[in-house]
C-alpha cells in the first residue's frame, strides 16, 4: 500500500481527516491521501497483515497447504450505479461478488484485495459508508482484505465510485468443478429467485415511474457451497448467474460441454414483481443479473441430497431442480414453455442493463 512510515501505526491517526469531500489531494501520495487511506480504509480493514502497510501482502503458505492442494484466483471491478440501492451497495457487492466468483469453484475464500478509483468531488461520507459495508460484508464472510490502492481522478473522468477486489482462495482435495464435466441426464439445480438484483438496480436509478419492494440478492455463497460439497463432491459444474442471468451461464454450460440442456419454465423461481417489471419494459427475467444465485450441475442420482443440503441453508431454502442435460441438440438451451412448447434460450445478445453490478 506504501501509505505511510512503516514504523506508525495506523490505530494513532482515528479521525485525522477533516474534508468533506474528495480532492486530487486525496491522491496525491502526500499527507491528505494518507489521512484518507489510514482514516477510512486501514481502520475498517485492519488486521496484521494489512497494519504491515506493505507494497505488498506477505502470506503464509501454510495457511493455503493445510486447507488444499490449489489455489483459486479472481478478479472483478464494480461500477453499479447508483452506489446504494434497495438491499445492498457497491461496497457489499463487491467483497460478496468476488467470494462467490471463488465459491463456485469448490474454494474456501481467504483474503481480498481492494482498489477504488475515486471521482474528485465525491462526499467522503459517502465513501465511509460503502467501507464500512465492505467491512462488515468481509466479517460476516469470515476473509481479511490485506493490500490495496487508491486512486482519485479528476471530476467527470469517473463516475463516483469504482471498486476492483481480487481475491484468493483454496480448493480441497478431491474437488473438481468444471463445465467440461456435464453428462447428459444431468440435473440443473439453482438456489432460489432469478432476476431480483438486476430489478432492484432498475428500481433505483428511479428512471421509470415504478415503485417496488424489490430487493438486491446479494449474499455470499461459499458457505452454501460448503454445504453442497460436504454432502456431495462430485459436483460437475456450478456457476454463479450475474451479468447475463441464468441463460446466459446455461448457454456456457452447453457450449463447453457440447451438450444440450432443457429447461422447464414453470419450474424456475421468478417473482411474480419481477416478471411484471420484465413485462412492462419487455425484458426477460431469465437475462437479468443476479449477485446471490448460483446454477449447479450434478448427476441425477445425487439431486435429492443436494437439495436436501441447499435448503438447510438459508441462502437455499428456495432451491429446485429446473432442468436436464440432453445430448442434442448440442450447444443448446430449450425452455419448455407454460404452453407446452419450446424455444431457444439463446446466448444474451447486447446489454440489457448497463452498470448492473
Amino acid at each position: 500500500m506504501n501509505i505511510s512510515p512503516k514504523n506508525q501505526n495506523p490505530k494513532t491517526r482515528h479521525n485525522k481527516l477533516r474534508d468533506t469531500h474528495i480532492t486530487l489531494a486525496h491522491g496525491s501520495g502526500g499527507k491528505a491521501m494518507r489521512d484518507l487511506i489510514e482514516d477510512i480504509f486501514i481502520n475498517n480493514f485492519d488486521n496484521p497483515i494489512l497494519s504491515q502497510l506493505e507494497d505488498q501482502a506477505s502470506l503464509n503458505l501454510s495457511t493455503f497447504t493445510q486447507q488444499g492442494d490449489r489455489l483459486a484466483f479472481t478478479t472483478d471491478s464494480y461500477v453499479v450505479d447508483p452506489l446504494f440501492f434497495p438491499g445492498s451497495d457497491i461496497g457489499e457487492l463487491a467483497i460478496n461478488g468476488t467470494i462467490n466468483d471463488l465459491a463456485v469453484s469448490g474454494a474456501k475464500p481467504l483474503y481480498l484485495t481492494c482498489s477504488v478509483i475515486i471521482e474528485e468531488g465525491l462526499e467522503i461520507e459517502t465513501l465511509r459508508r460503502v467501507v464500512t459495508s465492505m467491512k462488515l460484508a468481509a466479517q460476516k464472510a469470515g476473509v481479511q482484505i490485506v493490500t490495496g490502492d487508491t486512486k482519485v481522478v479528476q471530476h467527470g473522468a469517473a463516475d463516483k465510485l469504482f471498486i476492483n477486489t481480487t481475491g484468493i482462495g483454496v480448493i480441497p482435495q478431491g474437488i473438481n468443478i468444471s463445465a467440461h464435466n456435464i453428462q447428459v441426464g444431468d440435473v440443473i439445480i439453482t438456489n432460489g429467485e432469478m432476476g431480483n438484483h438486476g430489478a432492484a438496480i432498475l428500481i433505483a436509478r428511479g428512471e421509470l415511474a415504478l415503485e417496488s419492494n424489490i430487493e438486491s440478492d446479494c449474499q455470499p455463497l461459499h458457505s452454501l457451497v460448503e454445504n453442497i460439497l460436504s454432502v456431495c463432491p462430485q459436483i460437475h459444474a456450478m456457476r454463479d448467474a450475474t451479468r447475463g442471468g441464468l441463460a446466459t451461464v446455461l448457454n456456457e454450460f452447453s457450449l463447453s460441454s457440447d451438450v444440450g440442456i432443457r429447461l422447464n419454465e414453470e419450474s424456475i423461481p421468478v417473482r411474480d414483481e419481477v416478471k411484471g417489471i420484465c413485462e412492462i419494459l419487455g425484458l426477460d427475467p431469465l437475462y437479468l443479473a443476479n449477485e446471490g444465485k448460483l446454477v449447479l450441475v450434478v448427476g441425477s442420482e445425487y439431486a435429492e441430497t443436494v437439495l436436501s443440503a441447499m435448503k438447510s441453508h438459508s441462502a437455499g431454502q428456495n432451491a429446485c431442480v429446473i432442468g436436464e442435460v440432453i445430448s442434442s441438440p448440442a450447444g443448446v438451451v430449450l425452455l419448455r414453455t407454460a404452453f407446452g412448447t419450446e424455444r431457444i434460450l439463446d446466448m444474451l445478445v447486447g446489454e440489457q442493463l448497463p452498470r448492473i453490478c
